[in-house]
């Protein structure tokens, strides 16, 4: 029975960062998300590494290639691939309850990801449990191929929650514009980024970083009070680690929700 949890249930709680990210280098909210975790968490937590280029740009480019449907070889894929070896060769036993969070262009690798992991334990040849899934601050559409195939392995027990509409920031335009299809992506891309030249979206552009009059996206990944809301979220409200899991980060809540300082995110290893 893990020490940790008095259930007896062990969890392992991935992440999947954004397209500013490299293994070493974060923003503010993914290197506080990263920190706070392994606070609560301590082992039961990892990002997943890897599975970035060292353009953002191009970060942004595979996303919106891929955020319409599965991709067709997942295994041949590098990123895919990446990513999941490094959930299957974790230690911990098949009964482990796999929670695999993510944020912003992060999110099409961790759908493509999901997609790939059920796809293969459909006889649990790797985890007992139906693993959860969280799409935070998205690009995917929820009536893109992408998104409905998760669906559909959910009906089928092999994904147990998914969080994506709980987990948007309500003002942000780049939710859903993934689309349905690439062409539809790319239009919304521009739209977004140039919204002066748009009918459908309104400034600020996301390329705007500014602290204050920038684009809500950008705004949010700058602070630590993003990483806190998700946490409140996947382990506080849906208890996606269960109920130990729960009371630990209802703890870290309280004593950091005043913190207004950039978290030591450097220091991870």
């Amino acid at each position: 029975m893990p020490e940790s949890d008095p259930s007896g249930i062990k969890h392992k709680v991935w992440f999947i960062a954004g397209a500013e990210t490299r293994d070493g280098r974060f923003n503010t909210f993914t290197g506080s998300f990263i920190t706070l975790m392994k606070e609560i968490l301590k082992e039961d937590f990892d990002y997943i590494k890897g599975v970035f280029y060292s353009s953002n740009i191009i970060n942004v480019i595979w996303a919106l290639n891929n955020a319409q449907k599965p991709i067709p070889d997942p295994a041949g894929n590098r990123i895919v691939s990446a990513a999941f070896r490094q959930i299957i060769s974790e230690k911990n036993d098949r009964d482990t309850q796999v929670v695999i969070t993510s944020s912003s262009s992060g999110s099409i690798v961790a759908a493509q990801l999901a997609y790939y992991l059920a796809n293969k334990n459909r006889n649990k040849e790797y985890l007992n449990r139906p693993f959860h899934l969280v799409l935070g601050a998205s690009m995917i559409a929820s009536e893109s191929g992408l998104y409905r195939s998760l669906l559909n392995y959910q009906k089928e027990g092999i994904i147990g929650i998914i969080l994506h509409d709980e987990i948007q920031d309500a003002d942000d335009n780049t939710r859903g514009i993934g689309g349905e299809t690439r062409i539809e992506a790319y239009r919304n891309a521009i739209g977004v980024a140039f919204p002066f030249f748009s009918k459908r979206y309104k400034g600020p552009s996301f390329l705007n970083t500014h602290p204050e009059k920038g684009h809500i996206h950008r705004k949010r990944s700058m602070t630590v009070q993003k990483a806190l809301d998700y946490i409140d979220i996947i382990l506080v409200k849906h208890k996606l680690a269960g109920p130990y899991y729960k009371e630990k980060a209802e703890d870290l809540i309280r004593r950091k929700s005043d913190y207004k300082q950039e978290l030591p995110y450097h220091e991870i290893e």
